[in-house]
């Protein structure tokens, strides 16, 4: 358990520690949640706060306005990490909270990062507390908070949702760390030109812990020049080698992800799903899971309007699963854009569904004598298949007016063939045969 009351800006630290802002003037980004008018900007004024998660990927400021809340309101400050934090600490700090309340009149402010990775039982132990006014709980997490923690929990939090950092606004940081003495590297009179700054702001890819890391990292490798530490683009690309973007690999990062890129297929949009699987390569994501994604998709949004599409996106799988990366990723990326181009069509989707909540609802209903099998002669007996019409001597190879269902559900229509497609041949040759 940490007591964290003040800001420790040791010459020792590092840059992003160090450049830490105290004050929510000196805050960058986040103007959603704290620009004029905004709800949480009024109870920071008001010195009022209140119990709530704050939901953001790594680097925006979770930890940081934690503190500069509970700064602003007078609060005693505690901070766990629910890594290493477990009930016992939690009654500790709850007994802390209530010894400071008793001698020093201060609400306490007891704040638990990576609050997701809680377990229900330490989940519930924070209720009591929280209800009773003993503690004011902040947590932080990178996680959907909806699917890490419990209800009753949630239910006493305020979730506010953190968003990256913009690339200009890590470049005012990285100005202000740059011309900052006391705190920053102001003192080394470093020589960046603009350029190499706005590339360290895009690869950040909006944390700015990691902005400041690398522009750690890079002064460190400056070149002296002319008399004059400098940082140029060489040394900046070599800092950057083997650099990735954001990507967590089962968090709501990745689920984005493939969603967006689903969604982009579904959308007729080949450009934006490339752009998306691209992405998610990037990020180191395994290319098979995308290409399971993708053979889903085919069944899913285009179905029989292009039957041709699953077997394509089956055919780019094989082929990856021979060739490998990066050569195989082609054929992923080729069966993508087709999937995209083509006609689309859920039907097979909302009528599988519609088949299946029958089947789960409708209780054991017996098959139709007509259609049992009957491969003795007492089943023959029973009438088990008596008076089956079958369709390959029927007119159209088609048994007009036979019912295949149970009784119950005599006449269900699930399957409805959109006008896309080769759909559309399916539809015609449908209706035609109800017609008879």
């Amino acid at each position: 358990m940490k007591n964290a009351t003040a800001f420790d800006n040791t010459a020792y630290a590092p840059l992003a520690a160090r450049m830490r802002p105290t004050t929510l003037d000196d805050f960058i980004g986040q103007q959603h949640l704290l620009g004029k008018g905004k709800s949480l900007r009024v109870a920071i004024e008001q010195g009022a706060p209140h119990s709530l998660v704050f939901w953001g990927p790594p680097g925006v400021g979770k930890t940081t306005l934690a503190k500069i809340i509970a700064a602003n309101a007078h609060c005693h400050f505690i901070e766990l990490s629910a890594v290493m934090a477990g009930v016992k600490e939690i009654r500790a700090a709850v007994a802390e909270a209530e010894e400071v309340k008793h001698s020093r009149n201060l609400n306490t402010v007891v704040f638990i990062d990576e609050i997701h990775r809680f377990s229900k039982s330490q989940q519930d132990s924070l209720l009591a507390p929280i209800e009773s006014g003993a503690i004011i709980l902040f947590g932080a997490t990178t996680e959907n908070p909806s699917f890490e923690l419990n209800n009753a929990l949630l239910s006493r939090l305020r979730v506010y949702v953190m968003r990256s950092i913009e690339s200009e606004d890590l470049e005012t940081l990285l100005h202000n760390a740059l011309t900052d003495t006391a705190r920053g590297l102001g003192s080394r009179n470093l020589l960046i030109d603009s350029e190499v700054l706005t590339m360290i702001a895009k690869a950040a890819d909006g944390d700015a812990r990691r902005c400041l890391n690398i522009l750690q990292i890079a002064a460190d490798l400056a070149e002296n020049i002319d008399g004059r530490e400098t940082v140029n683009r060489d040394i900046l690309d070599e800092v950057l080698l083997g650099h990735a973007n954001r990507f967590d690999k089962g968090g709501d990062i990745f689920y984005d992800q493939i969603s967006a890129l689903h969604k982009s297929v579904r959308g007729t949009d080949p450009d934006a799903a490339l752009y998306w699987f691209a992405r998610m390569l990037d990020g180191g994501c395994d290319p098979l899971y995308i290409a399971r994604r993708v053979i889903r998709m085919a069944s899913e949004d285009i179905g029989n309007a292009d039957p041709r599409g699953l077997e394509l996106a089956l055919n780019a799988t094989n082929a990856y699963e021979r060739l490998g990366s990066p050569e195989g990723e082609l054929s992923l990326a080729q069966a993508i854009v087709y999937l995209a181009c083509a006609p689309k069509s859920n039907a097979v989707y909302v009528a599988y569904k519609a088949a299946m909540a029958d089947a789960r609802n409708s209780g054991s209903l017996e098959v139709p004598i007509h259609l049992r099998n009957a491969p003795t002669k007492l089943m023959k007996e029973l009438g088990h298949g008596a008076d089956y019409r079958y369709a390959h001597d029927e007119k159209n190879a088609y048994a007009a007016g036979e019912n295949y269902f149970p009784e119950s559900l005599k006449a269900r229509q699930y399957y409805f063939p959109v006008e896309r497609g080769l759909e559309i041949k399916i539809k015609e040759k449908l209706s035609f045969l109800r017609k008879l």
